[in-house]
């Protein structure tokens, strides 16, 4: 049964799920910042005060989630076969950004596959299909350290300005923002100033994942 509490809670988490704020999300929605404080959230005179559906179907559309994802933060028994009581996530696939650059560690599409994968728990909910790279090295300072944890969901729908990870070919494999993808080629902004954006035809592309969460 839906409640004000889990309802606002959902939000909180779905801004958590995508390294956000409360403000953020509301940002990015193209709602007023102040949308989902804390203050807002009840009347004057203390009734609740609910958040509109159209609220609701912006961060929804802004965060490329979807409905089944924010149902699954109000009612944690939905979050899946991974799902614990209490609505904590269970073990999820974890490999090394080098590690992943080699063979046998995925499928044609970017799932993971094969062996030497270690499992780690991570309070986020993840589907099925979700793993997580950590990260080594400064390459994507400064907004992922050495030793963070990103949660990668392949098959997800990417979009400009999303954080991705990117597999070519030859091995490489990157955390970047997508710039643009389309008429044969895929152009990446690269997180740390110091470092190059790429620019690759997409036949030299592997597979391309969309990051929905890092340990931060």
């Amino acid at each position: 049964m839906l409640s004000h509490e889990r309802v606002w809670a959902a939000i909180d988490a779905l801004a958590e799920r995508y390294s956000l704020s409360a403000s953020g999300l509301a940002k990015k929605a193209g709602l007023d910042s102040t949308a989902f404080n804390k203050s807002k959230r009840q009347s004057v005179d203390g009734r609740p005060r609910w958040p509109s559906t159209e609220s609701l179907a912006k961060i929804i559309e802004a965060t490329n989630s979807s409905l089944e994802e924010f149902l699954a933060f109000v009612e944690p028994g939905r979050a899946g076969s991974r799902a614990k009581a209490g609505g904590q996530a269970a073990g999820v696939p974890l490999l090394g950004f080098a590690q992943a650059g080699a063979g046998g560690f995925f499928d044609d599409s970017g799932f993971p596959a094969g062996q030497g994968w270690e499992l780690i728990e991570l309070p986020a909910r993840t589907t099925d299909s979700s793993y997580a790279l950590q990260v080594q090295g400064d390459s994507m300072l400064p907004l992922y350290r050495n030793g963070d944890v990103l949660i990668v969901e392949p098959g997800a729908t990417v979009r400009k300005g999303d954080r991705v990870v990117v597999k070519t070919i030859s091995g490489e494999v990157m955390a970047k923002v997508l710039e643009r993808q389309g008429q044969g080629v895929i152009e990446l902004l690269s997180l740390n100033p110091e470092h190059p954006n790429r620019r690759f035809p997409t036949t030299e592309v592997e597979w391309v994942a969309r990051i929905v969460w890092a340990s931060q």
